[in-house]
């Protein structure tokens, strides 16, 4: 009915030692490789080319911004800010926004002319 402690033991004892290991480990390093491929890699790609985009913003172009704010850059302020015109029609509605906060490009527009 107990069982006795000679039956408890594996038979082979230590011999499997760093063999037996490794066989552990295994479905870790396969699980790791597989969430590196799937999830990290994907990830960094996308967060290099949202950091090459903010980097390229230029006057003319239509952006979203992270709030679902769309407007048009009408002066880059410096690397940090932009100042956007919001308003429909030609209204002069200008807004200015962290350039981090831009969450996609619509149109890549020509530069405006200055006036002057």
């Amino acid at each position: 009915m107990f069982v006795t402690p000679a039956f408890a033991q594996t038979a082979t004892g230590d011999a499997m030692g760093a063999s037996g290991f490794l066989i552990q480990i295994v479905p870790f390093v396969l699980i790791f490789v597989i969430m590196y491929f799937l999830l990290i890699r994907p990830q960094q790609r996308r967060a290099s080319e949202h950091k090459e985009m903010i980097k390229n913003l230029r006057r003319g172009d239509t952006v979203v911004m992270s709030g679902g704010l769309i407007g048009k850059i009408v002066k880059v302020v410096d690397d940090g800010e932009l100042v956007l015109d919001v308003g429909e029609g030609g209204g002069k509605m200008q807004v200015r926004v962290a350039r981090g906060m831009v969450q996609d490009l619509r149109t890549k527009g020509e530069p405006v002319k200055d006036a002057g």
